[in-house]
């Protein structure tokens, strides 16, 4: 049986880059669009990732602005930086004016403020013009600055066969309508409409009569993670967005979620593990180090204050060198348990599944860490007991064991949670934070339960 071509994911390949860039070399402009007219949009992108910057903006320059447009919101941030700085201001116009004010909003937003005014100045269309300006206007990690204003709307006021009529002329400016709307006439959100209902409607019917009162809705204002998370929460394709008076702005729908989604789930990873801002393999040497530098700055800190709390025990280690031996395993549980606590909590942070009191949070992890470590340290202390022939110096290793892990546990769990009451992202408080700063407290309480059960 012959398989779909269009169920085979595209998949980029040496050989089709190398007939792109080798029509590029021929300007053989024909053939060129020819074999990307075969490609989706987002298929496209990828090709121009792989070329050189000069051969994707011949491409861009070649093909029509109905799909390049689409193109360039599939590109790298990074690549799309590189292209519209070799575009003039009325290239990039004839760009926008193909795209949703949304996406419009946001590569203008990515321009040097002057280079804004004049490719805003170049768009024809005065209505996209004056609502992709709209947009500008609010912070772009509100719901306004998510949001698009394309939308399908009607009045209560309307009859079933009126509103089909318009509908029809407002669905050709919008690329997915996932819900119609209904306003009164001072354009107040009242409801929605259900396709089907609209459909059974007898012609003559009011909207008033057929819509749907309850309707989900944020706020111009609201934060884009709280939008995120009432979508989710209900499974909605999309949301209309209102001001303080309830008038009907515009939608956000669920594909700009996701983009903000997988954005803050790249920067909690890469503080996570400990850098400081966002980052990818491309960058320069000196932006990566600037990233990556501050923690592992903080890790060195950490380990010197390791080193300098061995030294006050110095003494001890003397007369139980074994003790040295084990100094790696206890700093290694701290930082594994904490780091384990903290993500946990992180991950419930962001999920917005953490309920209850902070002292409920603690207690529950204070107790699982004690049964992890009660585990743990029978079985190491059997072993060292075994190694060691010294009861007491296992005894003093298990026990800070117990210990230490309980104490990880804590400061794992009570961090995030403290960093989040404060307005601050609480994924900064795993990878190097939490794992210096339980290695430095583990150090202290292991060596200080060895001298007190050894009587050093």
């Amino acid at each position: 049986m012959e398989e779909n071509k269009d169920n085979i994911q595209f998949q980029i390949s040496e050989e089709l880059i190398e007939k792109v860039e080798n029509l590029i070399a021929a300007k053989n402009d024909k053939e060129l669009r020819k074999l990307l007219s075969e490609f989706h949009y987002a298929d496209i992108a990828e090709i121009l990732e792989e070329v050189d910057i000069d051969q994707a903006i011949y491409v861009i320059k070649l093909l029509d602005s109905e799909t390049t447009s689409d193109v360039l919101m599939e590109l790298d941030e990074d690549d799309r930086e590189k292209v519209l700085k070799n575009l003039s201001s009325k290239e990039i116009a004839e760009e926008i004016e193909e795209l949703d004010t949304d996406d419009a909003a946001d590569i203008i937003a990515e321009l040097p403020e002057e280079r804004q005014k004049r490719v805003i100045s170049h768009i024809e269309d005065e209505e996209h013009k004056a609502e992709i300006q709209e947009l500008l206007a609010y912070d772009e990690d509100s719901a306004g600055g998510y949001m698009a204003k394309e939308l399908v709307k009607v009045y209560e006021t309307w009859t079933v066969a009126g509103c089909l009529r318009r509908i029809r002329g407002q669905a050709e400016e919008v690329t997915r309508v996932h819900s119609i709307y209904v306003v009164n006439k001072q354009e107040k959100l009242i409801g929605r409409l259900s396709l089907k209902d609209l459909i059974v409607a007898k012609n003559d019917q009011k909207i008033s009569d057929i819509y749907i009162s309850s309707v989900d809705f944020v706020n111009v204002n609201d934060e884009i993670e709280d939008v995120a998370k009432i979508m989710q929460k209900y499974d909605l394709e999309a949301i209309p967005v209102v001001d303080d008076d309830q008038t009907l702005l515009g939608r956000i729908t669920i594909d700009d979620v996701v983009d903000f989604i997988k954005e803050e789930a790249e920067k909690d990873y890469q503080l996570a593990a400990g850098i400081t801002q966002t980052v990818d393999s491309e960058d320069s040497i000196i932006d990566l180090t600037k990233a990556r530098l501050p923690w592992l700055f903080l890790g060195l800190i950490g380990g010197v204050g390791a080193a300098y709390i061995m030294g006050g025990f110095e003494d001890m280690l003397q007369k139980h060198a074994i003790l040295f031996f084990f100094t790696p395993l206890i700093a290694a549980m701290a930082g594994n348990v904490g780091v384990q606590s903290s993500a946990i909590i992180v991950q419930g942070l962001a999920n917005d599944d953490v309920k209850g009191s902070i002292n409920n949070r603690l207690l529950k992890e204070m107790l699982l860490a004690a049964l992890n470590g009660i585990i743990l340290a029978f079985v190491l202390l059997l072993f060292v007991w075994a190694w060691e022939g010294h009861f007491n110096v296992a005894l003093a290793i298990s026990l800070s064991l117990v210990i230490v892990i309980i104490v990880a546990g804590i400061i794992g769990t009570f961090i995030p949670l403290f960093l989040d009451k404060r307005g601050i992202d609480p994924a900064i408080a795993t990878g190097p934070f939490i794992t210096t700063s339980n290695d430095i407290f583990g150090i202290l309480i292991y060596f200080t339960i060895a001298k007190l059960i050894l009587n050093i």
